[in-house]
């Protein structure tokens, strides 16, 4: 196997690992409780800090791999995370641990757009490069499969720090093939600014959206501190647009946000997002409290649906080649829509094999979004491809946050509106809810048709055209 096909391997390492501990935790919440007497505060706050610093960081992550090269981001993201992630498994108090998981968020920020932004210099070919793009992708939904299914085994028959220990060796695997095999390039026009008045503005809106999202729902939406992070959200990036129209060197040029193949294609992405988010978040819900199952169970229900994501996303560049990114991504999210609806009809009766169909429609049209990726990659410069991968995660991030907080508040007031049994509100409320989602997600299909449209597969786009020289082993 060649060098860049080991450095594919080290960069899959790194986003399996950044993947699973996004998913491994929420499982093992219950168990962490019990060991470290943690308050609700503190329970809510070991996940609300790894979102916190992640989202809010995502952009500043992707300028610094811009300007300080992606393979120097990649290690020092790497470095942090894995460090962060013995620091967390090791933990023996809420605030240790809080911490931690804070540091992974930093990591990860570093991490997450470093990867995506190593493809396109670790494969210049533009077919290989699609490749490459699929086999990332479904490493990422590998680890959606996983890390449930790992969270509830190691908190139930292991202690519960071994969910973050694993990360250690993970990490060491690919830092160690990663610097035998990362040769990557970058632009000959040398080192650019790091527009520190565009990152501080990104990074206060973002933190504060985040925030408001997280906590809107314990909080009350119209409480004070609520109010407040959305009014720091609307005034910072107000702010931040004024900064980037001003810069010489911006962060982002907002005339992208003017091309409909990128615009188009982060909202897509998002939509992805929302319903990907919301359906693992609510249908655990319901396969605990409806169907009795244990937390393993529970992540177990959900291998099925990922690994015919991962299968799909592996091939969905190919079908992307032969039939257009416009109709593949419009076809992933119109059965992800229709696998939606379908899980809509699940009631007290109802049992798993019930359910097993619509799982797997919901995974091969998650998998079919894969050339999305390349759409928004393909819309940036080069030189930017940081950036672009930042962009492009924090539109997946947010959407998500949406996904959980918009449907949650919506299943709330339907399970209120409904009364009855705990069980048959909380049904007829999850049901009402997936309607709506489904809804949601459909809107994308006249987008990416609209957005896409007459866009060729990533392995037919024009290869880039500046000239580069070799960034220095760091």
């Amino acid at each position: 196997m060649s060098g860049r096909w080991w450095a594919l391997v080290a960069v899959s390492l790194a986003t399996f690992m950044t993947y699973l501990d996004n998913n491994v935790v929420n499982v093992a919440l219950p168990t962490i409780q019990r060991d470290l007497a943690l308050t609700i505060s503190g329970l809510e706050w070991i996940v609300s800090a790894y979102i916190l610093v992640f989202a809010g960081l995502l952009l500043a992550g992707g300028r610094l791999a811009d300007v300080f090269g992606p393979r120097t981001a990649f290690f020092g993201g790497l470095a942090v995370f894995t460090l962060a992630s013995v620091a967390a498994g090791l933990a023996g108090s809420q605030e240790t641990l809080i911490a931690a998981r804070a540091g992974q968020g930093l990591g990860a920020a570093l991490l997450t757009p470093s990867t995506l932004a190593l493809l396109p210099r670790i494969f210049p070919d533009a077919r290989e490069r699609a490749t490459a793009v699929g086999i990332w992708s479904a490493v990422g939904a590998l680890a959606l499969a996983i890390g449930p299914l790992t969270g509830g085994f190691l908190s139930e028959n292991a202690d519960w720090g071994w969910i973050f220990l694993i990360n250690l060796p993970i990490g060491v695997i690919a830092a160690v093939i990663g610097l035998r095999s990362i040769r990557v390039e970058r632009a000959a026009a040398g080192r650019s600014s790091l527009d520190l008045p565009g990152l501080a503005t990104s990074a206060v809106a973002l933190f504060a959206l985040t925030y408001a999202l997280i906590e809107g729902e314990s909080r009350g939406w119209t409480s004070a501190p609520i109010l407040g992070a959305f009014a720091a959200f609307a005034v910072a990036a107000v702010a931040f647009l004024v900064v980037e129209s001003r810069t010489a060197q911006p962060m982002i040029d907002l005339t992208l946000f003017r091309e409909r193949v990128f615009s188009g294609g982060l909202l897509s992405m998002g939509l992805w997002s929302f319903g990907v988010f919301g359906i693992y978040f609510f249908t655990a819900l319901y396969l605990q409290s409806a169907l009795g199952f244990s937390p393993t169970e529970a992540g177990a229900g959900f291998v099925p649906m990922a690994l015919l994501m991962a299968v799909i996303a592996s091939v969905s560049p190919r079908i992307a080649e032969r039939f257009g990114s416009a109709g593949t991504v419009a076809a992933g999210l119109g059965l992800m829509a229709v696998a939606i609806g379908g899980l809509s009809s699940a009631g007290e009766g109802s049992h798993y094999l019930d359910l097993l169909p619509w799982f797997l429609l919901y995974g091969a049209g998650a998998g079919l979004l894969v050339p999305l990726t390349n759409v928004v990659l393909n819309a940036m410069p080069p030189a930017r491809a940081g950036v672009a991968s930042g962009v492009l995660n924090v539109s997946r991030e947010v959407f998500g946050l949406l996904g959980i907080t918009i449907l949650g508040a919506i299943l709330s007031a339907r399970q209120s509106a409904v009364g009855g049994a705990p069980l048959h509100a909380f049904l007829e409320a999850y049901r009402f809810t997936l309607v709506i989602a489904a809804a949601i997600v459909l809107v994308g299909v006249p987008v990416s048709v609209y957005s896409l449209r007459r866009t060729r597969a990533a392995s037919a786009s024009a290869e880039p055209s500046e000239p580069a020289v070799a960034e220095p082993v760091a």
